[in-house]
Formats: C-alpha cells, structure tokens, sequence
C-alpha cells in the first residue's frame, strides 16, 4: 500500500463514512472483487455507514441489490446511490414537478417518476439522456430535435464507454457528443466527476465531508470527484488507474491499495 498524502491528528477519525465505487471496487461485472465481502461485513458488523455508487443509470437500486447478491455480496437497497438518483435530485431541486424526455432505461425512468416528473416528448423542459443498452435513431433524434427547440440537455454521467464481457460499449457519453455534435449545445452531466454526485449522496445518508472517505478505481471520476467534494480518498488498483497512471495526474489520493481487501481489519482507521 501507499500513502500518498500526510493525514492530521483531526483527520484520523475514528467515525468514517464510506462512499465507494462498485464496479471496479467491489465487483467485476458479475464476479465479486476478493475481499470484498469481507470489507462490507466488516461495516456492517460496526454499524459504520457507507453508500455503494454508480455512474450507471441502467437499473435501479433493487435491481442493483439482486445483482450484487447473486455476486455475494449483500447490500440493503438504501446503502445504493447511483447517477440516477443524483440526477432526479438535482432536478427536483432545480425544477420542481417538471418534465422530461428520457432516453434512458427504468432506473433513470423510475426514479424520475418517483420526484413526480412528467415525462413527454410534448415540449419538455428537459431533456435527460442516461445508460441504455438500446438507444434507438428515432429516440436520440426525438432528443436532436427537442433540444434544438429550447429543451434543457441533462445527461446522467459522461463515461464514453462502458464493460462488457466481450470488451467497451458506447455508454452516456458517447451519445451525449452525438447530440452535441448536432445540436451545438452541451449537457449537464450530473454523475462522477461532477461533485454532485458526492454532495447528493452525503445529504441522503445525513453524512459530512470532512469524516467521508471516497474508494475509487479511477483517478479520472472516482479520485477527482472525491476530492472537490472534500472527502479524503482511497484509489484500489483493481479497476482502470495502475500506479503509473496515478503519477499522470496533478492530484493524489490520500492512499493507494491493491484492493479493497486491505481494507479488513482497519476500516475505523485506515490511515
């Protein structure tokens, strides 16, 4: 392991809170990362709280509870953030009641529904674009058209590509430049690396910045995001970031791992 960053007295709280990515930290695909199980059992066990987080908007927090359980690994649906939920409580905030055409699949549909959006390709006030494994002609030129007539562009994250087991998908990104590249007008993205991301989880579990730690596998979101939310950071090199790509980047985090794994039997104080 690697510490990479001097911790005060102050800091090496005993009360931490857990923010953590999932995919890349505590599974790949459908196979739980090793250790992992241990990690999470051992927060429950001391009843220290933690929000798993995703950038993907596919499935909502039950869908992701049963996934993650056929991977071992037994996470309570209020312990799952995902950009979704981000996305409908930044738009509740901004924009009470309104409406929004969604390209998108039930995890961003549902939790839009649930803040009591509309959602219409009848003049909306937004368009929100999120993670589908089908996005269709018709319906990203629906958005093309939508946004050109004054729609507000709203995108989930920005991830350009997404795993799969038979290598990258175009994901959020990717699309999301298509409708640029169209239209001339860039979106709001809501998930990682936008701080958001972190401040809307917090305020749902009722944690603080200053006694929150952010586990990540990529410098890029996961590490950059964490850091302008002022959460200390933990980057495990079981994902995308190696050590090499670590010295690339003109910020740190406070540590480095090989994996959540080393985690175990330290989490009231992992510094």
């Amino acid at each position: 392991m690697t510490d990479t960053g001097p911790v005060s007295t102050e800091e090496r709280n005993p009360g931490w809170t857990y923010l953590m990515d999932m995919d890349g930290v505590l599974v790949h695909e459908e196979h739980i990362i090793p250790g992992a199980d241990q990690f999470l059992a051992e927060l429950q066990e001391a009843g220290t709280p933690f929000v798993v987080l995703t950038n993907n908007s596919i499935r909502t927090p039950r869908d992701l509870r049963a996934r993650l359980l056929r991977s071992g690994l037994d996470i309570p649906e209020k312990s799952i953030w995902t950009s979704a939920l981000a996305t409908a409580t930044f738009l509740k905030n901004q924009r009470p009641g309104g409406s929004a055409y969604v390209v998108g699949e039930s995890g961003l549909t549902t939790a839009l529904h649930e803040i009591g959006y509309v959602l219409t390709d009848n003049d909306p006030d937004y368009v929100v674009l999120g993670e589908t494994r089908t996005y269709s002609f018709e319906a990203i030129t629906t958005a093309i058209r939508l946004v050109e007539r004054g729609a507000r562009f709203i995108a989930t994250n920005p991830d350009a590509t997404g795993p799969s087991r038979d290598g990258s998908l175009p994901a959020t990104g990717s699309v999301a430049a298509l409708i640029t590249r169209a239209t001339g007008r860039e979106p709001y993205y809501v998930g990682k690396p936008n701080p958001l991301m972190m401040r809307s989880a917090l305020r749902a579990i009722g944690a603080h910045s200053e006694n929150t730690l952010m586990i990540g596998d990529r410098m890029d979101t996961d590490v950059v995001s964490g850091l302008e939310a002022g959460l200390q950071t933990i980057l495990v090199l079981t994902g995308i970031s190696t050590r090499a790509t670590v010295e690339t980047f003109p910020y740190r985090p406070t540590l480095v791992l090989e994996s959540v794994a080393d985690l175990v039997g330290r989490t009231a104080n992992p510094f």
